[in-house]
């Protein structure tokens, strides 16, 4: 199929050659970008490409630690490529192919580079195959967490945020490029696998289990999780018709069964609030202490070390409309995560007779919300539009003084008028990205004749506390 292309390349070629007298020349394609120049993270991602699709064939071996892989990508060239970059941190390539065909690559760092045997057209859709191997690595972020692929008492978990995905699949590891996902993970039948998705398959063999999982929906490849391990699964749906997937180690089962029990009601309560569900279904993956040092908003399904309190829960299932649905453009834009699932805790606390969200505004501005006078203090570290660098991303400010904006916004517009605006900004951008700009200038039109100007200027961007308002 690229047969006549290539012919009428050639034919150009000569065209031009003729008529410059020897000296001429098509125009060749270009190397794709080996970041996106994020702000926190510029190695992150690559240029050149958009990927529509994964499909990630694994094998892992919890006693030796040991991973295989072969990634298949579906991408659409968006210039003319002569070469392009995967993300991958550690492990071993073994092979690489573009269409089929063998292709040359070479590594430095995070990157690996990749020469297509023949020159991706701009709008060409192509798949590249990598098959690689070797024991994955636990990345430590630059505040000191770690993500990638930790390694458990009972197996092992992925997790990728910020640009933790890296460490177990090759791919465009930046959240302004999102995909769908198949994942088909081998392991000893002893253990388990839960990921996002949906479990279309599971099959033994030879004393080793297969579980395929389809995520049809678009996705982050932060949001991405495999969580290796024994569990007990429970497969439920809320009152009107929505899957849900637990799966809980052993050992937290008797601990989560009362918060996990309050996952339908919270469901509805954030459906009501925030509007239709964006995925096909939903659920917790509850694993042990100190498994990891974090709960994360993995798609669908978000991940806990150890049994969550109902807050928690609130915030990282608010994350499936803020965060996994609508997605940041760039590190930069995290409070539109973090601001809105704090947020919504506090709506869920003045809903469910607990303190309104004006009395926990006020108690963070006087000082007097946490125990600690350092953490009330490092609330007003930094303004939440701009963290100063990468280590400070999910920093107070973000969460905390993330949430104060959003209720600033609301003081302004009214509960009605914000009531809506939570749902139709969670609608506008459903599957997709958006930043900051995209937010205030969503406000500014949900509400003409409204002026935001302090808000965006003292409490968004400005630095130190603002005046009460």
């Amino acid at each position: 199929m690229r047969l006549p292309r290539l012919l009428l390349a050639a034919a150009t070629l000569t065209a031009l050659t003729a008529c410059s007298g020897g000296g001429g020349g098509g125009v060749d394609g270009t190397p794709g970008a080996a970041g996106l120049r994020d702000p926190y993270f510029p190695k992150a991602g690559n240029g050149g490409y958009d990927v529509g699709h994964y499909d990630l064939a694994l094998a892992y071996d919890p006693d030796a630690g040991h991973l295989t892989g072969t990634a298949t990508i579906t991408a659409r060239a968006t210039q003319d490529l002569s070469a392009f970059n995967l993300d991958l941190k550690g492990l071993d390539v073994e092979n690489v192919t573009v269409e089929g065909r063998e292709a040359r690559f070479n590594r430095a760092g995070q990157e690996l580079t990749v020469r297509p045997p023949d020159e991706l057209d701009d709008g060409e859709t192509f798949r590249v195959r990598v098959r690689y191997s070797g024991e994955p690595e636990t990345i430590t972020d630059p505040d000191d967490s770690q993500e990638g692929w930790l390694p458990t008492d009972d197996g092992a978990v992925g997790l990728g945020e910020p640009v933790g995905s890296m460490a177990w699949f090759p791919g465009n590891h930046h959240p302004s490029d999102k995909a769908t996902y198949d994942l088909a993970v081998t392991v000893p039948e002893e253990y388990g696998v839960v990921s996002n998705g949906e479990l279309t398959d599971e099959s033994t063999s030879g004393g080793r289990t297969t579980f395929r999982w389809h995520t049809a929906e678009p996705m982050a490849s932060y949001l991405a999780t495999v969580a290796v391990g024994d569990w007990r699964i429970s497969r439920s749906a809320t009152g009107d018709g929505l899957p849900v997937y637990t799966a809980v180690d052993p050992t937290q089962e008797t601990a989560s069964r009362p918060v996990l029990a309050q996952l339908p009601a919270i469901m509805k309560w954030e459906r009501d609030t925030f509007g239709p569900y964006p995925f096909s279904s939903t659920g917790a993956i509850v694993d042990r202490p100190g498994d990891a040092g974090y709960a994360l908003e993995t798609q669908h399904r978000p991940y806990f070390p150890g049994a969550p309190d109902t807050g928690t829960l609130v915030h990282e299932l608010a994350h499936q409309w803020y965060g996994d649905s609508v997605t940041p453009k760039s590190w930069r834009d995290m409070w539109l995560n973090e601001g809105f699932a704090t947020y919504a805790e506090w709506l869920w606390s003045e809903d469910h007779g607990g303190d309104s969200a004006q009395e926990i505004f006020d108690a963070l501005y006087d000082g007097d919300y946490f125990d600690d006078e350092a953490a009330n203090e490092a609330v007003w570290a930094f303004p939440p539009g701009k963290p100063p660098d990468a280590p400070h991303i999910s920093d107070s400010p973000v969460y905390q003084r993330g949430a104060m904006v959003l209720h600033r916004v609301r003081q302004t517009v009214g509960d009605d008028a914000f009531r809506a605006l939570l749902r139709d900004w969670a609608a506008a951008h459903r599957h997709g990205n958006a930043d900051t700009d995209d937010f205030t200038a969503f406000v500014e039109k949900s509400a003409p004749g409204k002026d935001f100007t302090e808000i965006w200027e003292d409490w968004l961007f400005g630095d130190g506390k603002p005046e009460r308002p």
